[in-house]
């Protein structure tokens, strides 16, 4: 006798090639892959400690801090761009001789690379051991050249990579006041977290969004109180870092503010195309927001794409814009395979992740400069196919069918209309 229609497709989905693979990956992982992915990231923090250019991004932190304790004003180093709050999280650092913290700053950079990406596994409730968690890890720190550059700059971006998982996860647990607090201190290091405030308004928890706000603001106050010529800030760091910054970041700098006019497109009209992408982006993290009656979870999704959308959206008129920003939404995306429907099942994302790939070839007269033009086209894709996704209107539903002769059918095959998900009360 032969399968329902409805039977046989569900029995299908369910033995679909990408859930055969997920079921594969969601198994413990054997222990020679933990030691192998150990490894990895090890020789990776070893090689670093061993470059000549390691800590380049954070030397100018450790100096703002040094320059603290010797009575001077760390704004008088232009390439110090962060809040007086980052110059108080530095001092500590500032005090560790340098051949010390040659090899304990990669390792930090790494662990807190890994604190993300295992933050955004407990959020779609993967193990920890399996395949995906352990060789996840070792693969993405080994495909993803910003990973490892990341770890060699030591570039304070890694906080914002583990503190945006590690919110979103207490945000779905209920703990959005901590998850505020994770953030504020997030942004007391380094300011990139700021436009997730948009999630806490979208959410209102306003408990969440007072600590996101108060806390940096409060830490800021008190390293502007310790230091000479707080003002500079305002008179010298702010309009050079809305300026672009200068020649020496606009070869990193993948914003299509900074791209677009090596391309030959008038400035005025790369700010136009920036900040229009930009708004289409706070517009679909709108509509993912609202729309909850197609998540096949509690919620995850929901909240991993809008804040995803949010920071992407940001990152497209940030200047400048560099390759390891996007290593703050990378491992929420990619944690989020293990969902139905999610980002990465689909081509579109794997294919704008390619143009980080070493073997894909670029034109010649671009070659000196291709790493942001790489960078900039990596984010362009990743923010239309996520913007493309959050926007469509794909709401399906059928009513039960009934046969002649037979009684009204409500079983889920014959009915698709999806029960009311638990994210409504979470959120």
């Amino acid at each position: 006798m032969g399968l329902r229609p409805g039977i046989w497709l569900m029995r299908w989905e369910a033995t679909a090639p990408g859930n055969r693979l997920v079921a594969w990956l969601l198994r413990p992982a054997p222990r020679s892959w933990r030691v192998l992915s150990l490894a990895v990231l090890l020789g990776i923090c070893v090689s670093t400690s061993l470059r000549a250019n390691w800590g380049s991004d954070n030397a100018f932190v450790v100096k703002a801090a040094q320059t603290l304790l010797e009575g001077g004003s760390p704004y008088e180093d232009k390439r110090f761009l962060y809040l007086p709050s980052a110059v108080l999280m530095a001092v500590p650092e500032a005090l560790v001789p340098r051949g010390v913290l040659r090899w304990v700053l990669p390792v930090g950079m790494a662990g807190l690379l890994g604190v993300g990406w295992l933050a955004s596994l407990r959020l779609f409730s993967v193990p920890l051991r399996s395949r995906f968690a352990v060789g996840g890890l070792a693969v993405f720190a080994l495909a993803y050249k910003p990973w490892a550059n990341l770890v060699l700059i030591g570039n304070w971006t890694a906080v914002s990579a583990a503190a945006l998982p590690v919110a979103l996860l207490l945000a779905h647990r209920r703990s959005w006041g901590t998850a505020g607090l994770v953030v504020g201190l997030a942004i007391a290091c380094k300011p990139m977290l700021v436009p997730i405030g948009l999630l806490f308004l979208l959410a209102r928890r306003w408990r969440g969004l007072a600590a996101a706000v108060l806390v940096p603001l409060g830490i800021s106050l008190a390293g502007a109180l310790l230091m000479p010529s707080p003002s500079l800030f305002f008179t010298k760091t702010l309009p050079f870092l809305l300026q672009g910054q200068d020649a020496y970041a606009l070869p990193w700098d993948a914003s299509p503010i900074a791209v677009l006019p090596r391309l030959g497109v008038p400035q005025p009209l790369a700010v136009l195309v920036a900040f229009a992408g930009a708004a289409a982006g706070l517009w679909a993290a709108w509509a993912r927001w609202r729309r909850t009656e197609q998540d096949a979870d509690r919620g995850e999704l929901r909240l991993v794409e809008t804040a995803c959308m949010v920071m992407l959206a940001a990152f497209l008129v940030s200047r400048p814009s560099f390759d390891h920003y996007l290593l703050v939404v990378l491992p929420l995306l990619l944690a989020s395979a293990v969902r139905p429907g999610s980002m990465p099942r689909s081509p579109w994302f794997w294919l704008a992740l390619t143009p980080q790939l070493a073997l894909v070839p670029w034109p010649s007269e671009l070659a000196h400069k291709r790493r942001a033009f790489k960078d900039c086209a990596t984010l362009c894709g990743l923010a239309f196919v996520l913007a493309r996704r959050a926007l469509r209107s794909d709401r399906v539903t059928l009513e039960p069918v009934t046969t002649a002769g037979s009684p009204p059918r409500t079983e889920p095959e014959c009915a698709a209309t999806p029960a009311e998900s638990a994210s409504r009360t979470a959120f």
